[in-house]
């Protein structure tokens, strides 16, 4: 399977969250901005009975439903630090493991740290990163020198349009359309897969990235086989 192919895969996964309140009410632009980067469909439906959602899945299941009240303590909090036991835990519980974004590089920059020091802090396993280009690869030399210095195997991917020399990290460089597209930083957890987690996009016309952020061992192993047909000496 391609890398294009799993992000399509993901993204047939979506999910709808419907939102029945009243027309204007604030909560629904307040949903809208909570699940911004969550991998669901924010569907507002009018009406002037109670207030509640509906989360069902991509062929109409219903997954999950919450009140009024729980709804807007959702909508009040970071998605990041909510409690197992809080009233909108049966929807958060059915939405927290794959996310479907829109980054631009800053962003993109900024999930990429955060894989990166993971796996720089289990100090075991390995480590996979698309560049998209070898040239990208000189301004985090450094860094992936250092990462390559511990007990990670660590691998950097890019269409090559530039020569990177020796490297204490192994170097893929085929000529791909899709790689030259593709940012990806894959962690496969190390001696703990738990801890595995990858980012994946595909860089669109506008600028803009478009793919998921994982914490899911399966779905990271599924792009870790992904990226292998890539694994060829520079």
């Amino acid at each position: 399977m391609s890398l294009r192919h799993l992000m399509a895969e993901v993204r047939g996964r979506e999910k709808a969250l419907t939102v029945y309140a009243p027309a204007g009410d604030g909560v629904v632009t307040a949903v809208r901005e909570y699940f911004s980067s969550q991998h669901v469909a924010i569907e507002h439906e009018p009406t002037e009975d109670a207030l509640r959602a509906v989360l069902a899945d991509a062929d109409g299941t219903q997954l999950a439903s919450v009140d009024a009240p729980a709804l807007r303590e959702l909508a009040s909090r970071d998605l990041h630090k909510v409690g197992d036991e809080a009233p909108y835990s049966p929807l958060l519980e059915h939405l927290d493991h794959t996310t479907f974004t829109s980054y631009d590089r800053r962003q993109m920059t900024m999930a990429s740290r955060e894989i990166e020091d993971r796996a720089w802090r289990a100090n075991s396993g390995q480590l996979h990163t698309g560049f998209q280009r070898l040239s990208n690869v000189r301004k985090e030399r450094d860094t992936y020198e250092q990462l390559a210095a511990c007990d990670l195997s660590v691998h950097v991917y890019g269409v090559p349009d530039a020569e990177l020399g020796d490297t204490s990290f192994a170097v893929h460089a085929p000529e791909s359309d899709e790689l030259a597209v593709s940012w990806f930083v894959l962690y496969d957890g190390g001696t703990d897969r738990a801890q595995s987690s990858a980012l994946l996009a595909e860089e669109r016309a506008d600028g803009g990235f478009y793919g998921f952020w994982t914490y899911d061992p399966a779905l990271v192993q599924r792009a870790l086989e992904a990226v292998t047909g890539y694994q060829q000496p520079a």
